[in-house]
């Protein structure tokens, strides 16, 4: 009977140790998705304030593409008025697309493509996308494993148990994102 309850006390502390364990483990991972979202809203908020400094340069040169000016500003408060991930994602969405075609504008003005405010803003612009890039797939893979602690055995149980739910807030490509370029010499 002594080495009945002997086993089943170790037993006991197992169980609690794998819990406690499993549970730490999914807080970790969540509190992961938090950071790693929060640099890609770094990121997102670093692109928005250099937004207005682009557009203000080629406003010199392109006056007359007013529409194109529009949408950069509109996908630009959207940013601003967005609550939540997802409406921060559809905005950065529509941001990346208005800020391509400011950049087609500033394509048809060889003046605006040699001035160096506009080369340096577009430097600066160009990094910020390739940080943005970056924390977006930091984002995704650290959504990835907080999922995949929360959906596999014995973290099902124990998220079930203290209320863990999958994060389903992935950033992807927009549909127009997968076409291919053309390119004209």
């Amino acid at each position: 009977m002594k080495k009945f309850l002997i086993g089943l006390a170790v037993v006991s502390v197992l169980l609690v140790l794998i819990i406690v364990g499993a549970y730490n483990g999914l807080v970790t991972k969540n509190e992961t998705v938090k950071e790693k979202w929060a640099q890609v809203e770094n990121q997102l908020q670093r692109r928005n304030d250099l937004i207005p400094n682009l557009v203000n340069t080629v406003k010199g040169y392109a006056a007359h593409e007013k529409t194109v000016f529009e949408e950069v500003t509109n996908a630009r408060s959207q940013w601003g008025k967005a609550s939540n991930i997802n409406d921060k994602v559809k905005a950065a969405g529509q941001l990346d697309a208005a800020l391509s075609r400011l950049l087609f504008v500033a394509e048809n003005y060889p003046n605006l493509k040699a001035d160096q405010s506009f080369i340096r803003l577009q430097d600066e612009l160009a990094g910020t996308e390739n940080r943005i890039a970056t924390e977006r797939m930091r984002y995704n893979q650290s959504v990835r494993d907080y999922n995949v602690a929360v959906r596999v055995f014995p973290g099902n149980i124990i998220a079930g148990i203290f209320g863990f739910k999958p994060a389903t807030e992935y950033f992807q490509a927009e549909a127009g994102a997968k076409a291919v370029p053309k390119v004209n010499f």
